[in-house]
């Protein structure tokens, strides 16, 4: 499913597009000819920093002291 989504910071932005106060989502299903060029321009910038953006992973494997001890006192009962 290759669905154009986009974040939108404030939920008072999202509400001035469907004229009420705020609002937490918004999906488009049904789009005017009038309105569908402007629609294109829209997706075609949120494609790429949302759709196509290599995803962020955090970490690494890298574990802190405690953790290390106790992978090793772990390691060591299962060799016995």
């Amino acid at each position: 499913m290759d669905v154009p989504f986009c974040i939108i910071k404030g939920k008072a932005r999202l509400g001035s597009v469907v004229h009420k106060k705020n609002a937490t989502a918004l999906a488009f299903t049904q789009i005017n000819n009038e309105d569908k060029r402007e629609f294109d321009k829209i997706v075609e910038s949120v494609r790429p920093m949302y759709n196509e953006a290599t995803r962020i992973s955090w970490g690494g494997g890298i574990m802190g002291a405690k953790s290390t001890a106790m992978m090793k006192k772990r390691l060591q009962r299962m060799k016995k």
